[in-house]
C-alpha cells in the first residue's frame, strides 16, 4: 500500500530476520481488515523509513533488539530523544529472553510489552487488545502508556 491509501490501522515491523517479517506480516494483516504494515531491517531503516514518511505514523511499531547497524535499544533511545512524546506505542518482539534487555527496553514509557519470537497468534490477540482491535473491529482506539 502506498502512503496516500487511507487505512485504519498502520503498523511497523522493525526485524532483520525477512522470515519474521514475512510472518509478522502474515499475522498482523490478519489482526485488521484495513492495516498497512510497514518493514524495516534495522533501526536505522526504521528512522529513515519514519522521518521521509509523509502518511499517518504508525499506530504500532513492533521491535527486535538483535540487529546490524542500529538494534532495538539504539533506536529506542535515538528515535524518544528526537520525537519526544510522538513516539507510537512499541512493543518488542524478539529472541532476546536477557532479563537486562527486557529491563531497558521496558524503561521507555511507550514500550507497553515484551514479546519473545516467533510471532504466534497468542502475540496477535494481544497486540490487538493493545490497540482496542479485533478482527471484526479494524477501527483502532490508540491507548498511550
Amino acid at each position: 500500500m502506498s502512503d496516500t491509501t487511507e487505512t485504519s490501522l498502520v503498523l511497523l515491523v522493525v526485524e532483520d530476520e525477512e522470515n519474521d517479517q514475512l510472518l509478522a506480516r502474515h499475522y498482523l494483516r490478519r489482526m485488521a481488515s484495513d492495516v498497512e504494515v510497514l518493514c524495516a531491517f534495522d533501526g536505522l531503516e526504521a528512522i529513515e523509513l519514519l522521518r521521509d514518511r509523509t502518511g499517518r505514523m504508525p499506530d504500532m511499531i513492533l521491535l527486535d533488539i538483535n540487529m546490524p547497524r542500529m538494534n532495538g535499544h539504539d533506536f529506542l533511545e535515538a528515535w524518544f530523544v528526537e520525537q519526544g512524546a510522538e513516539v507510537p506505542i512499541v512493543v518488542m518482539l524478539t529472541s532476546s529472553d536477557q532479563h537486562e534487555d527486557k529491563r531497558r527496553a521496558l524503561e521507555y514509557a511507550n514500550v507497553v510489552d515484551y514479546f519473545l519470537k516467533p510471532i504466534t497468534k497468542e502475540t496477535v490477540t494481544r497486540l490487538g487488545q493493545i490497540l482496542d482491535v479485533g478482527e471484526e473491529d479494524s477501527t483502532p482506539t490508540r491507548r498511550r502508556a
